[in-house]
């Protein structure tokens, strides 16, 4: 076994082109990591190895394709970093508060309208500019500022303690992006291009703002009460999948759009049976909210 993983090893290094550095074997489709230390010979020429464990890992993509990994993050709490003190910041700020993180700004100056957070204490502000020591502790980072060297020391510093970093406008020095973002109370709609054009996230995201309006919030809230009561009787994913489905199958939003609570009643009770009074007069009073002549 031990003389067949080598000869396989090397025959991969010779066919595809070998890289035998910091114990790892790059073989193009495949990452090879082997457990023994010794001397391939091909044509009587030695190449000397170094590894530690075997593995075998699945295809790289593409060089020079980013394939990005969508992920939404609770950072309510926690430490964010943002180096720079104007618009672009300000903007980040804004984001980051929205979703209750605790901001920190670097910057010997600010705009004005970061100025009035930092006034009212719901920022941090250092008065200064970035040193590497800033990062520590920082849940994540931003860098809101146009200079290069600045962004570059950023970049050595959070890829030395492995915090994520985004860069504004800098896809290439990012290790995440920000998508373009619809927001319907607790309902995002999230548009990414993979940093390829901003300008066509911007516009999709434009188009989704016109088409999902407030009734998809309030839908979604009344979602959130039917999986919670739902979710307490004992069924199977499947199950309540169907069910989810089915009441999501009459397009209640047209409904709700109108403030019309009837249909949305006889439709629950037609699916879902009989539920208890409190529930539904949440839900009754969640779908003629702000509805006219409704006190």
């Amino acid at each position: 076994m031990f003389e067949l993983v080598k000869d396989i090893i090397f025959r991969c290094a010779c066919v595809i082109g070998h890289d035998c550095y910091s114990g790892a074997l790059n073989v193009g489709t495949m990452f090879i990591e082997s457990s023994w230390a010794g001397e391939l010979r091909h044509n009587s020429s030695p190449v000397v190895c170094r590894f530690s464990t075997l593995r075998f890992y699945p295809p790289v993509v593409e060089v020079g394709i980013l394939n990005y990994y969508p992920v939404c993050l609770n950072i309510a709490g926690r430490s964010c970093l943002i180096i720079g003190g104007g618009r672009v910041a300000e903007r980040k700020a804004g984001g980051l508060l929205d979703c209750g993180a605790e901001v920190c700004v670097i910057s010997p100056r600010l705009s004005a309208g970061l100025r009035r957070l930092y006034e009212q204490g719901i920022i941090r502000w250092r008065q200064r500019g970035y040193e590497s020591d800033d990062v520590r502790g920082a849940f994540l980072v931003m860098a809101a500022t146009d200079d290069h060297e600045v962004q570059d020391m950023v970049v050595a510093d959070c890829g030395r303690h492995n915090i994520p970093l985004n860069v504004a406008d800098v896809p290439d020095k990012c290790n995440f992006i920000l998508p373009a973002l619809v927001r319907r109370g607790s309902l995002s709609i999230a548009v990414s291009t993979s940093g390829k054009s901003p300008a066509l996230a911007k516009e999709l995201k434009e188009r989704f703002k016109a088409e999902i309006g407030v009734e998809f919030e309030l839908l979604n809230d009344m979602m959130g009460l039917l999986r919670a009561e739902i979710m307490g009787w004992g069924l199977g994913q499947k199950q309540r999948e169907a069910l989810f489905k089915e009441i999501l199958a009459a397009g209640p939003a047209v409904w709700i759009k109108e403030h019309n609570w009837p249909p949305i009643q006889a439709h629950l009770e037609k699916v879902l049976g009989t539920l208890p009074d409190s529930l539904m007069d949440e839900l009754r009073e969640l779908v003629e909210r702000d509805a006219p002549g409704v006190q």
